[in-house]
């Protein structure tokens, strides 16, 4: 099987480059595949400073820097808790931005409120934290595909922005 280069890790990666930016991210349900992506690009060191695989609540309050009170009152998948992601791992690491993502890959724990496919992803920079809630379908590792591609793109947005 013929490897195919990750254009849109490539583009982010060439765009962290000439910005002199660095990332870091904080993952839940991607499990390190943004990192993965990421660091499949040669020279990728040159930016990304480091990740955590933040699959409990625990590792998120620990490490990451997520508050209880955020956990308790929102949830592990919630806006508010990509929020704390994005910014704590960007804080802890020491970059210029940072990525959080949580959400529900499926294909169980899923309810009415928080279904299969709900992920919020999160980019922290000095211009401040954006949020998305997306709403992904199909397996598991589809879901887990399209929250990376996502990622990548809002990181890519984001750096767009902090240069302008």
């Amino acid at each position: 099987m013929e490897e195919r280069e990750d254009q849109l890790a490539a583009r982010l990666g060439a765009a962290l480059r000439a910005a002199g930016k660095t990332i870091a991210c904080a993952e839940s349900c991607t499990g390190g595949l943004v990192t993965s992506r990421l660091t499949d690009i040669p020279g990728s060191s040159d930016y990304v400073m480091g990740s955590i695989v933040s699959y409990t609540n625990d590792i998120k309050e620990r490490l990451v820097g997520v508050r209880h009170e955020t956990l308790a009152a929102h949830g592990a998948v919630s806006p508010e808790t990509a929020r704390e992601m994005a910014d704590g791992i960007r804080r802890v690491i020491r970059t210029d931005l940072g990525l959080g993502i949580t959400g529900i890959a499926g294909p169980g724990g899923g309810t009415a409120a928080k279904p299969v496919g709900l992920v919020y992803i999160a980019v922290s920079s000095e211009k401040g934290t954006r949020v998305t809630e997306n709403h992904f379908s199909g397996t598991r590792t589809e879901v887990k595909q399209q929250t990376s591609d996502a990622a990548l793109a809002l990181a890519l947005d984001a750096l767009t922005e902090v240069q302008a």
